[in-house]
């Protein structure tokens, strides 16, 4: 048969190989099902590996060293000014992924899944065709779309290669440092890619329609990194919006309408972090029965069915947070149902992290969902002004918080923000999936001092038996609140 006219036959066929794609494949490999994943990369890994989680983490690591040598100063060691190699960041970032990719090879041939580089387009609810693959037919008994999400561009515009106006795929790419930085977007993807930028030599503006950053997460949480962010970026702009950006020769012209003194500027370039689209188009979903929501994201159950009974849905594609472990998580359970075990996405809490200095991480309920449902919960507040840990490493400036079900004592949320707080938060997923009380975690002995004991003691202030602060009743603004 001539090559790219092959046509095969799988029990699975996984459409995207990022984080919610391969965990899908391995999942249902080891279950002894018959699996075919297939992607435009030529390694798995998907957005996560290539151009968005790791790339970004590699260099949020190498800021917070820049960053801390600064900080040495105050503690009574001093550095020289950091001399800054861009390629070999961009080689030390290269070296990472492949690291992490080659190992995914690897794992993937070990399974037995068989991984073809192409393009997928649904001719029926069992058939697909492959472009640019040896492979140009996959009949298959069932399908997971894991195709993920890709960033949103500035209304009017489109990235393009060399541009000024980049999206974190460009960002991450570290062509150069610009001396002058716009960011449009005051989530998690723009404040972790402007810390970056920032430590790296570059003036950064932020730019934000809402009144406050990281507008979905607690105030509290918040505040302290907006705090350290003024000492860090040269503008934040709330209640702004960009009116146009018009690229020019040497420089992007931006209007700006809202509480800007300044109301026309130039940067040099501008990073646009306004959000990410599901990847549902031109995959011939019209050609299944797989329904969509208006904004483009596959409707699931909570089985990662989708409306098709032989397609399945699992990551970015499928709406809810953009998190790659909850992607992962989905797609296990896809490759699970699919393979007769009774699973289902039945969680209590996910967490989230963002990767600044302090980070903020949190995972349950949050205080302001309590409000939005006229919750009563009570909230204790740990400072880490009071934790010897935090003041060795010179950063008094976190919190950590948990939410509390007055009447059982149930953990319900918690809150962490400070150093490292993405080895903090799991202590409150485990809680909050296991049913634990406020009680559970203030008598789960900690080790002294560290910052985990922090979590303690938020909790001990709900049974008043605190150690390191004054325990007050609950109505006492600084440790606790009741919310009703």
């Amino acid at each position: 048969m001539v090559m790219g006219e092959l046509t095969q036959e799988t029990d699975l066929l996984v459409v995207g190989s990022g984080p919610g794609g391969y965990a899908a494949a391995f999942r249902a490999a080891d279950l002894g099902l018959d699996v075919t994943m297939i992607d435009p990369g030529a390694r798995p890994g998907g957005v996560c590996l290539f151009e968005g989680c790791i790339p970004s983490k590699t260099y949020l690591h190498l800021s917070e060293l820049i960053f801390d040598a600064a900080k040495a100063e105050s503690m009574g060691i001093a550095f020289d000014r950091p001399r800054i190699d861009l390629e070999g960041m961009r080689k030390w970032k290269e070296k990472v992924i492949d690291q992490m990719a080659n190992g995914l090879v690897s794992l993937n041939k070990r399974r037995g899944v068989q991984l073809l580089q192409g393009r997928v387009v649904f001719e029926g609810p069992q058939s697909a065709r492959v472009y640019d693959s040896e492979v140009s037919h996959i009949k298959f008994k069932n399908a997971i779309l894991a195709t993920g999400s890709t960033p949103v561009p500035f209304p009017g515009s489109s990235f393009k290669p060399e541009s000024r106006i980049m999206s974190s795929t460009g960002a991450l790419a570290l062509a150069s440092v610009p001396k002058k930085l716009l960011i449009v977007g005051g989530g998690y993807v723009g404040l972790e890619l402007g810390t970056v930028y920032a430590a790296l030599g570059s003036q950064v503006s932020l730019v934000e329609l809402a009144d406050r950053l990281l507008a979905g997460v607690d105030h509290d949480l918040v505040e302290p990194l907006h705090r350290r962010l003024k000492t860090v970026f040269k503008e934040i702009y709330l209640k702004t919006k960009v009116i146009s950006m018009n690229e020019k020769e040497d420089a992007v012209e931006v209007i700006f309408e809202g509480d800007v003194a300044d109301t026309l500027q130039h940067f040099d370039s501008v990073l646009v972090a306004i959000g990410r689209n599901p990847n549902t188009v031109d995959l011939g979903l019209e050609n299944t029965k797989v329904k969509v929501d208006a904004k483009g994201f596959v409707l699931v159950d909570d089985q990662q069915r989708t409306a098709d009974e032989h397609i399945y849905a699992a990551g970015d594609v499928a709406g809810g947070m953009m998190l790659a472990h909850k992607a992962m998580r989905e797609g296990k359970v896809a490759a699970e149902v699919i393979a007769g075990l009774p699973s289902a996405f039945d969680v209590r809490a996910i967490p989230a992290v963002v990767y600044t200095d302090p980070q903020i991480a949190w995972c349950g309920m949050t205080e302001t969902q309590a409000t939005q449902e006229n919750r009563a919960i009570k909230v204790q507040r740990f400072p880490w002004k009071f934790s010897g840990r935090a003041v060795t490493m010179g950063a008094p400036e976190g919190l950590t918080k948990i939410l509390v079900d007055p009447d059982s004592g149930r953990i319900l949320g918690v809150g962490i923000t400070g150093r490292d707080t993405e080895g903090l938060i799991s202590e409150g997923v485990l809680a909050i999936e296991m049913g634990a009380l406020a009680e559970d975690m203030a008598l789960s002995i900690h080790p002294h001092p560290t910052l985990s004991e922090t979590e303690a003691e938020a909790a001990e202030i709900f049974l008043g038996s605190t150690t390191h602060i004054l325990s007050k009743p609950a109505k006492h603004k600084t440790e606790s609140t009741v919310m009703s």
